[in-house]
């Protein structure tokens, strides 16, 4: 799923902003992001089942062998 943030802004100036496709606790990190970028600052959190999944990691790993001759 692509990562995204939505952002709704109503007509009294109360701002919604939602991530999605970030799972887990870094969605958080972009709080401070998305306060700076709104000039607003963030007075209640509601977190998405997405916060409480861990996201899939594929990592390769890589053996070097190295032979020494004598």
């Amino acid at each position: 799923m692509e990562k995204k943030i939505q952002v709704r802004i109503f007509s009294d100036g109360h701002i919604e902003a939602e991530t999605k496709g970030i799972k887990g606790e870094k969605c958080t990190d972009l709080i401070p992001i998305i306060e700076e970028l709104l000039h607003a600052e963030a007075v209640q959190a509601k977190y998405t089942k997405e916060f409480y999944e861990t996201e899939e990691v594929n990592q390769q790993q890589t053996q070097k062998n190295i032979l020494k001759v004598e």
